[in-house]
């Protein structure tokens, strides 16, 4: 049994939703980051950066296998069971490069963007830089779905669990996905997902630590 350490924030979606797809049973312990993970004992155990999501793979021989960061989690679940990584040499590292574009690019802009426009207004240098490289990356994966139904070009994997998690919270960022037809179809398309409904709805409903 796997224990998965989130909460209902973009970053923390991407786990259960991983997790639901492939059919995995799990343990969610949704973290109150309203206190902060420092002071979750049970999250820092996990993640020395205590931050989420994290989990603990709990194998039938005994060991446990803590991971933290969500690009390592989501690569570890999908070593797990096919269906969430292709196989083919092409699709396979258009997948790796897509889910590292979400977590060094537009899920950092993202946050940023966010940081500035809601704490400090008045700081237009930083809200320009993060703000225009936010449009610029949501932009990119705009274009990609435009070409492809999928990010890989094959099907429906981590890439795109990872770049939907923070396009349906586009507005998080102060942007609208009204401007991104081929983006904004695609995440309608995941959110009829009955893994992804699931996955979002324990993250919202389950007992906070």
């Amino acid at each position: 049994m796997m224990d998965v350490f989130t909460s209902p924030t973009p970053n923390g979606i991407k786990v259960p939703i991983a997790l639901e797809e492939l059919g995995i049973a799990y343990r969610l312990h949704q973290v109150d980051l309203s206190r902060g993970g420092a002071s979750v004992p049970e999250l820092r155990a996990v993640n020395p950066n205590a931050k989420i999501p994290a989990i603990v793979d709990r194998l039938a021989d005994g060991q446990s296998v803590p991971v933290f960061e969500s690009g390592a989690i989501l690569l570890y679940i999908a070593g797990l069971k096919p269906g969430l990584i292709p196989t083919s040499a092409v699709a396979h590292a258009s997948t790796l490069s897509w889910l590292f574009l979400q977590v060094a690019g537009l899920g950092p802009n993202f946050g940023n963007a966010s940081y500035f426009l809601r704490n400090d207004p008045a700081n237009l240098v930083a809200i320009e830089r993060f703000h225009s490289e936010a449009r610029r990356h949501l932009a990119l994966l705009d274009q990609r779905l435009g070409e492809s139904e999928w990010l890989n070009g094959e099907d429906y994997s981590i890439a795109d669990i990872a770049h939907f998690s923070w396009a349906k919270s586009a507005s998080y960022a102060g942007l609208s996905l009204l401007d991104y037809h081929h983006a904004q179809a695609w995440t309608s398309r995941i959110e009829q997902r009955g893994a992804v409904r699931r996955g979002i709805e324990r993250c919202q409903t389950e007992n906070s630590i």
